[in-house]
């Protein structure tokens, strides 16, 4: 009787706290919102710590799922289309906005460009592969729009920087999923943690050292280099 008493309990207090991860997930385009608020007031520093926000809950809510196990205790309720749908919202949406207010392309039109390859690079069957990658470029416009903002690129650069990774969601080359790619996978999510805690401190000051700015960019240059090798090597297909 207590043990059946005590699963009793266990149960809804279990599906809340499911529950619980799916309303962190969703939280990502509430503060999406604000952010384009902040981007239309031009308050950019307050729109890059929110972009940044979102991209912490995003790094995390997955491993908070799995944890919950929230696919077995809320079986009817899709979370990976959640996510999906705040994904598209806070990478996608808003830094085209941000790219826009910001007047970081020579022409709003440009926008289409990186817009467009999201659409397709979201729609794919095969966007996130089986053995944990993203198929093509994982439409990372926040990062992109943020750099070319703190870095003070000139409109003509930042549109090349554009079409350069707007082509590559075309490209059907793997970059990894730092927190479920499996080889080197504690060294990635050690180097995103200390990424985004170095790169938090510098975007949202009020006059960032551009030294600083740079040296953040080691960041992105580990998740591009690894990436890169692990389209030649394929340690798991050689294990297997």
């Amino acid at each position: 009787m207590g043990e059946y008493s005590r699963s009793g309990i266990l149960a809804p207090m279990r599906s809340f706290g499911a529950w619980l991860v799916h309303l962190y997930t969703a939280s990502s385009a509430l503060f999406g919102v604000w952010a384009i608020v902040a981007i239309f007031s031009h308050e950019f520093r307050l729109a890059i710590y929110l972009m940044i926000l979102t991209l912490v809950i995003d790094s995390t809510d997955g491993a908070l799922a799995r944890a919950t196990q929230v696919s077995r205790r809320i079986p009817w309720f899709d979370g990976r289309r959640l996510d999906d749908i705040c994904d598209f919202f806070t990478y996608v949406i808003v830094p085209a906005c941000f790219l826009i207010e910001a007047e970081l392309l020579p022409h709003p039109a440009w926008i289409a460009a990186p817009v467009l390859a999201s659409c397709y690079g979201f729609s794919h069957a095969e966007a996130k592969t089986t053995d944990h990658y993203f198929r093509g470029f994982p439409s990372y416009w926040n990062v992109v729009a943020m750099y070319l903002y703190l870095l003070g690129v000139r409109p003509e650069v930042g549109l090349a920087v554009l079409l350069g990774f707007s082509f590559a969601v075309f490209v059907p080359l793997r970059y990894i999923y730092p927190s479920q790619t499996r080889f080197l996978r504690p060294v990635s999510c050690a180097v995103l943690g200390l990424w985004i805690l170095v790169f938090s401190w510098v975007g949202v000051r009020p006059d960032p050292d551009p030294l600083w700015v740079r040296w953040t960019l080691l960041g992105p240059a580990y998740y591009l280099a690894l990436s890169a090798c692990l389209n030649v090597y394929r340690p798991e297909e050689t294990a297997g």
